[in-house]
């Protein structure tokens, strides 16, 4: 059964990161524990956001787990991206070739990779985790 997202919330567009559900909660995880600041995603992806719009973040089931709000965008090609930016994406050992290498995995499995694509990169903040599904305190 679907929790519903909370009345404040909904209102706000929803979506869940990656493509598919081990990577949307693993994803999901980064950012209720603070590590995740960041995302990219390709310029053309219907997700794309404006500074201080808020999202309801799904995880891997499709339940509402967490709100985030965008506080930066900017647009960079794939090879611009710089080490801050990889960093506060929060993945892996958090260094740029990792960034690289995962998100050339990442967006070739879409079918989109190339090496000077434009990529919507946002920064946001966590502003409310939700209770968790399995708790009985629902």
């Amino acid at each position: 059964m679907r929790r519903p997202v909370p009345e404040r919330y909904r209102h706000l567009r929803t979506f869940a990161f990656g493509d598919g559900p081990a990577l949307a909660d693993r994803l999901l995880a980064l950012v209720i524990a603070g590590v995740k600041t960041a995302t990219c995603s390709t310029e053309d992806e219907p997700n794309t956001s404006t500074p201080g719009e808020r999202w309801v973040v799904l995880d891997g089931e499709g339940e509402p787990r967490c709100v985030i709000e965008s506080t930066e965008i900017t647009y960079r090609r794939f090879g611009d991206v710089d080490a801050a930016f990889a960093y506060d994406e929060g993945e892996g050992d958090r260094r740029l070739d990792y960034w690289r290498q995962a998100h050339r995995t990442y967006f070739g499995r879409l079918g989109r990779f190339s090496e000077d694509m434009m990529l919507m990169c946002e920064r946001f903040r966590l502003v409310e985790v939700f209770a968790d599904p399995a708790s009985k305190d629902l």
